[in-house]
């Protein structure tokens, strides 16, 4: 009797930011991956006191990713710090924050991924340069140029990682 096919899993990645934000959608299963959806999220520059509005866009727009795709988890990249730049992360995080909240109002896991696990899982080298990601992403999805700009690939790469660790569960090399 033939093995029924696995129904494939459907996850969204996220490369957060507060001034552009990337997606990526993908569907996986063991022995494939296919790219369904990857954009940006472009918020309004920052002026005055519109933390709040840039915010609220960021919510809005995610939502509305996630209501057509409706994936069935969300891998997110964590926010790091530099020590000459502290506000940054504070800043990164209301951004992560409300990320985190449209997931959960949507009942989605959130798989959280450290910038060196991911590049490590598509390229080999935890210390893989923004290019590299770009170039392994391109590779993978056999697109015509590399994503552009850097957060779209950064966020197809967090997915990746994702259906990478799952896909070698389910091969029994996890």
């Amino acid at each position: 009797m033939p093995r029924a096919r696995q129904a494939p899993t459907r996850v969204i990645g996220i490369d957060p930011g507060l001034n552009v934000t990337g997606y990526g959608v993908v569907e996986f299963r063991p022995n494939e991956v296919r790219l369904l959806e990857a954009g940006v999220i472009r918020l309004a520059r920052s002026g005055g006191n519109n933390l709040p509005i840039r915010l609220e866009s960021l919510f809005s727009e995610l939502r509305e990713v996630i209501e057509e795709f409706r994936p069935q988890a969300m891998c997110l990249e964590e926010v790091y710090s530099h020590a000459e730049y502290p506000r940054t992360a504070i800043l990164m995080g209301h951004a992560r924050g409300v990320i985190c909240l449209a997931a959960r109002l949507a009942r989605l896991p959130v798989i959280s991924l450290s910038a060196k696990r991911i590049k490590q899982s598509v390229t080999g080298n935890g210390n893989a340069s923004k290019l590299q990601v770009q170039r392994a992403v391109q590779q993978t999805f056999s697109l015509a140029r590399v994503p552009h700009p850097p957060d779209v690939a950064d966020a197809l790469a967090a997915a990746l990682c994702y259906a990478n660790s799952l896909r070698r569960g389910a091969n029994g090399r996890g």
